[in-house]
């Protein structure tokens, strides 16, 4: 009655080479939940530290999202889906870290972010949103749709990609399925790092749509980026 309740759970999920890995989640729920967040462990023995501290902090960030309404079915079911994407961001992010602890002066100069977003009800104002968000930042790049696929591909400043992150996850941008305005609360970032020279800069922010698949891995090719396209494309397609 004071101290709220605790409970853990196993669960089985899949990273980026197929492996089933086993994740430890432990939930404590405090008194007033679910006006509160809960606190939220997490370990396993195939990943690192990093990692674990990873997935909490993007746990705890998909919680922000279901407040004030139970969330720790949603929380579960969301991990099972995004694990192996936060796995390849982690790695992604350690990969850069080098760099940036040279000195404060390395956060500039012009970053990348990849996003999948699940759908879009109401496309034609996302689109005008989304649009205007980048226009507002200086942000280029492209709105990429093929089939049921939507990516956002995003290059700027580091920090006004940071801005654009905060608008997409805490505004008002879709409507659920009864018409009412909603935040988005499917997106997955599939990669953050700083644009290196093999990239191409893009100029202009556009909205495109790709009939086939390959249509859409000329784009990235065009733009230098053959590897993201074979790392984060294809498992969205399972």
């Amino acid at each position: 009655e004071t101290h709220g309740i605790t409970f853990r759970i196993q669960i089985s999920v899949k990273d980026l080479l197929d492996t089933n890995v086993l994740l430890k989640l432990l939930f404590h729920l405090p008194v007033n939940y679910p006006s509160t967040l809960p606190d939220i462990s997490v370990t396993s023995d195939q990943l690192t530290r990093a990692q674990c501290m990873d997935v909490k902090d993007k746990l705890l960030e998909q919680a922000k999202k279901h407040l004030p309404e139970p969330m720790v079915h949603d929380l579960i079911l969301w991990v099972q889906q995004h694990l192996k994407y936060v796995i390849k961001q982690s790695a992604t992010v350690c990969s850069e870290k080098p760099t940036l602890s040279k000195a404060t002066s390395t956060e500039d100069g012009i970053w990348m972010l990849l996003l999948h977003l699940d759908h879009m009800r109401a496309k034609a104002k996302y689109v005008k949103t989304v649009e205007k968000w980048t226009s507002d930042l200086r942000l280029t790049g492209r709105l990429m749709f093929m089939g049921r696929i939507i990516l956002i591909l995003l290059q700027g400043d580091r920090s006004n990609i940071k801005e654009y992150l905060i608008l997409q996850k805490t505004s008002k941008v879709d409507v659920d399925s009864s018409g009412k305005k909603c935040k988005e609360k499917m997106i997955s970032v599939l990669c953050e790092t700083k644009v290196q020279s093999q990239h191409k800069r893009f100029q202009t922010f556009e909205v495109k749509e790709y009939s086939t698949l390959d249509e859409l891995q000329k784009e990235f090719e065009t733009a230098g980026l053959t590897t993201f396209f074979s790392e984060f494309v294809p498992p969205l397609l399972k």
